[in-house]
Order: C-alpha cells, then sequence, then structure tokens
C-alpha cells in the first residue's frame, strides 16, 4: 500500500510539473495541420491525375 500512495505522490508531483499549451498555440498548430495535410493531399492528387493519364495513354497505344 506504501508503494501505491508514493507512486501516486510523485504522479500528482509531476503533473503540478506539466505546462500545458495555450488556446493560441492550440489553435495555431491545428491551422499549421491542416495546411500542410491539404497541401500533401493536392500533391498527391495531383501526381495522380498525372500517373493515371499517362499510363491510360500508354494502354491507348498498345
Amino acid at each position: 500500500m506504501k508503494k501505491l500512495l508514493n507512486y501516486y505522490r510523485v504522479a500528482k508531483e509531476e503533473l503540478i510539473k506539466v505546462v500545458f499549451p495555450t488556446r493560441e498555440q492550440i489553435r495555431n498548430a491545428l491551422i499549421s495541420v491542416v495546411v500542410v495535410v491539404f497541401v500533401i493531399a493536392l500533391f498527391l492528387g495531383l501526381v495522380d491525375l498525372i500517373l493515371s493519364a499517362s499510363v491510360s495513354s500508354i494502354l491507348k497505344f498498345s
């Protein structure tokens, strides 16, 4: 039982040391993630479009 209480005390002390992000930091991180995901999705869509068009044109000539 003493080990459990010691674990709880240490965990509580460590939780006090945690610095949580502010609303502005969370908002900025969310915007950054959305922008990066959107840019990567556009890039992959463009690559897919180019590759599928090139494969289609190659198969038409066969």
